[in-house]
């Protein structure tokens, strides 16, 4: 493909790269429910996983490359036969299928962690490459630490890449190390030096050790790569990936210096983006460029000035464009069905009438209780909702007894696949004591690793958002809830991780 191709392919490999985060491991569902919004907001490639890695990641590839629309679905594979066939085992039943396998390249890699000679691995990559095309027809071959890599050999791997089949060539900064003006001249290079360059799909994957991930990729791209591999949030392994959302709105807010287009639906970006903090309970923080709770908020004197005669004296593209509403204070206690179910529609979420009547009911609850009720207080409604549609344990009710006259106490009501049991514990303080109630109720080992409170909102009457994560026996999985009562928040996120606790233990019985 030549530089006049001005579309750019966007593959998002939060499902594979993002999740080797350290604790942001996902469950099939949480996987499944990312994928299908990748789906449908108009990514091009979604890497839904490693395979090889746990019969989880191949089962989560085989589920989400069966259930894909649109997407391709790729697999990621070592150049190892093994991987390679379970790679190809895994996304054959999507409609559009990849097999992406990949080599260390560079001197460093080559000495000291594969032991292999420039020679052996050319071998390496004729081997695995032609086995891949002969299972599927679209292979992506990676050169691992390829910025790192002497620019001779590298063209060398990419023709035999080339050679045997790959259609697509990423040249990924595997640690960050590059700079824009290299990692731009060393795509000029390759497609200029490297036989068969005019034939296949140049792309970029940049990690953001020098926090220049975006800067690289967008380089890459003005020199004529037409793919950038991204994640959400910029997840990913130690200082993350390129940001998809800062990719996407660079490229379709600066049209003027970056001719070119994606197929993304930049309004399903905001959707995204808290799906994925909530899911791996990664904040976002506050002042991160487009999804960021600050990115679109003022509060200098001089800034509102200038908003309130025109946004565009300090704001570069518009809130909505990344699907959040330009007013914060939408909702009240005095709205009614119909205006709420638009609302949720802007925010992206479509649900069933015995799950909309119950976020329904919710909503007026916490307009009840809250003076304002924002944008973020009713997706973190509604995804707790979502989260708790089929649970067998269920909260009910909880009375808490704290403060410095001890002991503190909690009294909970939880519905047992359909019986309602109650139980009174003591504890540690309030929290201590509710989780105790839930072991009472509900017997079980699991360990809990991770206990985090964070405000929704800001304000005293705020939601709090509680994430929780258990851990039995290898199995780990993340709750979330989120309330004005951060006691009640926190008894239905136990509740939600133990109960994708007893989904997975149930499914490898």
């Amino acid at each position: 493909m030549t530089s006049t191709d001005n579309h750019i392919r966007i593959f998002d490999t939060t499902l594979r790269d993002g999740e080797q985060s350290p604790g942001a491991t996902m469950t099939l569902e949480e996987k499944i429910q990312i994928a299908e919004l990748l789906d449908d907001m108009g990514i091009d490639i979604i890497e839904a996983g490693f395979p090889i890695a746990s019969n989880g990641d191949f089962e989560a590839v085989s589920m989400i490359a069966e259930r894909s629309k649109n997407s391709v679905i790729a697999g990621l594979a070592r150049a190892i036969p093994e991987d390679i066939e379970r790679a190809g085992q895994a996304v054959k039943k999507a409609n559009r299928g990849r097999i992406h396998t990949f080599v260390s390249t560079s001197p460093i890699h080559l000495q000291h962690q594969m032991k292999k000679t420039e020679d052996e691995v050319l071998e390496i990559i004729k081997k695995t490459v032609t086995q891949a095309r002969n299972l599927i027809d679209d292979v992506e071959w990676s050169g691992m630490d390829a910025t790192r890599t002497s620019v001779d050999f590298l063209c060398k791997c990419c023709e035999v890449a080339i050679k045997y089949g790959a259609t697509t060539i990423n040249i990924p900064d595997t640690v960050g190390y590059a700079i824009p003006r290299e990692f731009h001249n060393l795509i000029k290079t390759l497609k200029e030096k490297v036989s068969g360059a005019d034939e296949i799909i140049f792309s970029t994957h940049c990690h953001n050790d020098l926090g220049l991930a975006v800067a690289n990729s967008l380089a890459g791209v003005e020199a004529g790569a037409r793919q950038i591999e991204c994640t959400i949030n910029g997840l990913g392994e130690r200082a993350g990936n390129a940001a998809l959302e800062e990719v996407v709105m660079a490229i379709n807010t600066r049209s003027d210096a970056l001719p070119f287009g994606t197929k993304v639906d930049t309004k399903k970006i905001l959707r995204a983006s808290k799906l994925v903090s909530a899911i791996t309970s990664f904040p976002v923080q506050y002042n991160k460029a487009i999804v960021g709770k600050n990115a679109f908020a003022h509060e200098s004197g001089i800034h509102q000035d200038g908003m309130l005669k025109n946004s565009q004296t300090y704001e570069i593209m518009s809130p909505e464009s990344i699907g959040l509403k330009e007013s914060s204070l939408v909702m009240g206690k005095h709205s009614g069905r119909h205006a709420f179910r638009e609302k949720l529609a802007d925010l992206g979420y479509v649900l069933g009438n015995n799950a909309f009547q119950d976020a329904f009911e919710r909503f007026k609850a916490l307009a009840d209780k809250k003076k304002n009720v924002y944008d973020e207080d009713i997706m973190a409604l509604v995804d707790d909702e979502i989260a708790s549609s089929t649970d067998r344990l269920k909260f009910n009710s909880l009375i808490v007894h704290a403060g410095t006259e001890g002991p503190q106490s909690a009294e909970l009501v939880i519905d047992v696949d359909g019986k309602l049991v109650k139980k009174k514990s003591t504890g540690d303080g309030p929290v201590d004591a509710i989780f105790n109630c839930i072991k009472a109720i509900f017997p079980h080992q699991a360990s809990l690793p991770l206990y985090q409170v964070q405000a929704v909102t800001e304000g005293t009457d705020a939601q709090a958002e509680v994430s929780v994560k258990l851990e039995d026996n290898g199995v780990s999985t993340t709750g979330r809830s989120a309330d004005t009562d951060t006691l009640v928040a926190s008894a239905r996120a136990y509740l939600n991780a133990l109960n994708k606790l007893l989904i997975v233990k149930e499914r490898n019985a």
